[in-house]
């Protein structure tokens, strides 16, 4: 089975953030970037852009791991496997906003803010769904859509590491690869 997942390059992150800005947009009420701005609970990004060696970009985000810390450490049990199992998904009602899960996090990517989807608009546990909604309705996720650079991509993540090993084998014999 293939499972298709965001995948990152952050050598070709430029640090423009609109996969952050697009991502909240896709993640709002309106699903309209000039409409979401005026939203009473504004959505935020799943994706972050953290600042790296030399003042790179890097652009950070779930990497839905397995065995995913942030699930086993999830009291309520607002995080769940989606129906593939691939993603880390939360569930906005259920969560209590009590941090676990991102003290367990190892890549610091699960924020806390007031979500549209929670009771009320309360605070929850926000993290990357994979755009779930987009990608039924036969999109790619919203940061990759924005990406020009190429940073992300959506594909199965076993291609990428076979082109990545391409790419390394290139470099260590010297030989220029794409």
């Amino acid at each position: 089975m293939i499972v298709k997942t965001v995948i990152v390059r952050p050598e070709l992150c430029v640090g423009c953030m609109q996969c952050m800005i697009r991502c909240a947009e896709a993640h709002s009420q309106s699903k309209d970037l000039f409409s979401a701005i005026s939203e009473e609970v504004l959505a935020k990004p799943r994706i972050h852009i953290g600042v790296g060696p030399e003042q790179r970009p890097f652009p950070n985000k779930c990497r839905h791991c397995e065995p995913a810390p942030c699930l086993e450490a999830c009291m309520p049990g607002a995080i769940h496997p989606d129906m593939a199992g691939a993603l880390k998904i939360v569930d906005e009602t259920r969560c209590i906003d009590c941090g676990m899960c991102s003290m367990t996090c190892p890549y610091y990517v699960i924020r806390y803010y007031p979500d549209h989807k929670a009771p009320g608009g309360r605070t929850v546990a926000v993290k990357c769904d994979g755009c779930q909604e987009r990608v039924a309705a036969g999109l790619i996720p919203a940061c990759v859509a924005a990406c020009k650079t190429e940073a992300l991509t959506y594909g199965d993540v076993n291609v990428a590491m076979n082109q990545g090993t391409d790419r390394l084998a290139h470099v260590a014999s010297g030989v220029a690869g794409s």
